[in-house]
């Protein structure tokens, strides 16, 4: 027999999904790399986009060392770049954090239903904090940010840690998520998820997977199908 299920829980990602951080992490991913004499092609992107610092960082240095056909040193490089990459983003972030349309009425509804909430994302933690300003630090009971678990997106650590620290179960909770990354990550964890792909990028639905155009497609009927019987 079908066994009810109540929504406990909607965790969110945040760049690309609530803020329009996606476009101003690629424009400083893309001139980190014209700086190493890279161009980026499409089979980079799964190395940038939903990924930590540190990952899209040792990719780029990997790419320096290849182009240049020369060792680089273990992490040295990649930790240099990924400094960089941070400091730029942070800046950029500081002066566009932009709302994605039917962000702040999504977390509105949620948090007036009394659902709690979390943001879980790969950026670095004075990215996330720059973003709660903007978004309302009120709005969330957690957030989890790059580094602080052991492993990150599209490993399921950052949402575990989340639901733990929300006293949720997974199948109780919904992530609200746009890349595959985040997905993976989301799903290896046991929640429901709702992907809001970018126009570029492809993801198809999945048993406890809606996918939307837009957060404006999103409300509570929505994501409480998603864990009302499993």
């Amino acid at each position: 027999m079908p066994v009810r299920t109540e929504l406990r829980a909607v965790l969110f990602d945040m760049d690309g999904t609530l803020v329009d951080t996606e476009r101003v992490w690629r424009r400083t991913v893309e001139e980190e790399a014209v700086g190493l004499g890279i161009v980026l092609a499409d089979e980079d992107l799964s190395f940038v986009l939903g990924r930590a610092v540190e990952d899209c960082a040792a990719h780029l240095a990997a790419r320096a060392a290849a182009r240049a056909e020369a060792r680089i040193d273990g992490g040295g490089e990649a930790a240099r770049i990924g400094d960089s990459l941070e400091r730029r983003f942070t800046e950029l972030v500081r002066r566009q954090v932009v709302p994605l349309p039917g962000a702040v009425e999504l977390l509105a509804a949620v948090h007036a239903a009394g659902i709690p909430t979390a943001l879980v994302s790969a950026s670095p933690r004075q990215v996330v904090d720059t973003v709660l300003d903007a978004l309302g630090r009120h709005r969330f009971s957690v957030t989890v940010a790059a580094g602080e678990t052991p492993r990150t997106k599209p490993q399921p650590d950052p949402y575990l840690a989340a639901l733990t620290a929300l006293g949720a179960a997974p199948e109780s909770c919904v992530a609200v998520e746009d890349t595959p990354t985040g997905i993976a990550s989301a799903e290896a964890a046991g929640c429901g998820v709702v992907a809001v792909p970018a126009p570029t990028t492809t993801v198809t639905p999945a048993p406890r997977r809606t996918v939307v155009r837009s957060l404006l497609d999103v409300d509570l009927a929505l994501l409480r199908g998603l864990v009302a019987t499993r």
